[in-house]
């Protein structure tokens, strides 16, 4: 004897253009563990790069030229790099930055289901 399907219905009515399915109980600024863990602190790592761009300049430069010694000749730059990305990992107004774009690009990807990076990489064909 097969199997009954029992189709279960939603409870709650769902607020128009919010979402569906289990997006639709979270509130819209809620975050998820991977999104405060995993997704928001990497927006954080990238933005410092882009801050201390000069000492990751300038620690690459020093390890293309020291080669194999460079874990002995490097120690400068590698400390002054350091310090600027955890002076940033550290800072929580960039990471409320981070998390503000976040949710930002999150909720135009529930509205629109493309993804920002390919929404960024759309041109107009219009030529």
């Amino acid at each position: 004897m097969p199997a009954l399907k029992v189709k279960r219905s939603l409870p709650c009515e769902l607020e128009p253009g919010f979402g569906h399915g289990r997006h639709a109980f979270h509130e819209r600024n809620q975050l998820r563990h991977v999104e405060k863990d995993v997704l928001i602190p990497k927006m954080v790592r990238e933005k410092a790069r882009e801050l201390c761009s000069d000492k990751v300049e300038a620690f690459t430069k020093c390890c293309k030229e020291k080669g194999f010694l460079m874990v002995i000749k490097c120690r400068e730059e590698n400390a002054a790099l350091k310090e600027c990305l955890t002076y940033h990992y550290k800072d929580s107004a960039l990471y409320e930055e981070c998390k503000q774009e976040y949710l930002k690009e999150r909720e135009e990807f529930r509205q629109t289901g493309i993804p920002s990076k390919k929404r960024q990489q759309k041109v107009p064909s219009s030529m």
